[in-house]
């Protein structure tokens, strides 16, 4: 009882603090399920997020429905992914009712803004830690040279993530091995 418990405050106060949705309660969950609770290891995390982001769906309900599932079974899922899911949703109705009425207070606009940074630099950490597990897992320059194909072929010729994510999946199974 007391590990259900556990799972629904991990994954509630990742989700109702993650300002800006899936993206921004990343490091917010990692830092439940991996540094808090260690439900799972920082590899463990970094490939769940991985193949995650190669499937359909918000990615914060997808970790919610794994990490759930791996630590307490279906009971584990349902109460991680209600844990996700429902007070989002509440407090969206909430709010946007509240920031509708309020739209043109610089006390909302100044909120929503002063937050991005916050936001960014949570998001920077979790990528630093994982270019650390990367390096210590295949090495400085294989890692250098994946990380530069991906932003060449994600930022200059706009291939979708999900093949960049199943690429390096391929590459991983099938060239790092014999290397």
């Amino acid at each position: 009882m007391m590990l259900l418990l556990s799972l629904f405050l991990g994954f509630f106060i990742a989700n109702v603090l993650g300002y800006g949705g899936g993206p921004a309660s990343i490091p917010l969950m990692y830092e439940e399920v991996v540094d808090r609770y260690q439900w799972l290891t920082n590899a463990e995390f970094s490939n769940m997020l991985a193949l995650g982001n190669s499937l359909p769906g918000p990615i914060a309900t997808k970790i919610a429905a794994y990490v759930g599932y791996d630590v307490f079974g279906w009971w584990g899922f349902l109460i991680a992914l209600f844990a996700t899911v429902f007070p989002s949703a509440i407090a969206l109705i909430l709010l946007l009712k509240l920031m509708q009425r309020h739209r043109q207070s610089q006390v909302v606009k100044g909120m929503t803004l002063l937050v991005q940074p916050v936001i960014a630099i949570m998001m920077l950490l979790l990528t630093w830690d994982m270019i650390k597990d990367a390096v210590g897992s295949i090495g400085i320059w294989q890692s250098l040279i994946i990380a530069l194909i991906s932003l060449l072929a994600l930022g200059k010729f706009k291939i979708h993530p999900a093949f960049m994510i199943i690429a390096a999946f391929a590459y991983g199974g099938f060239v790092i091995p014999h290397l």
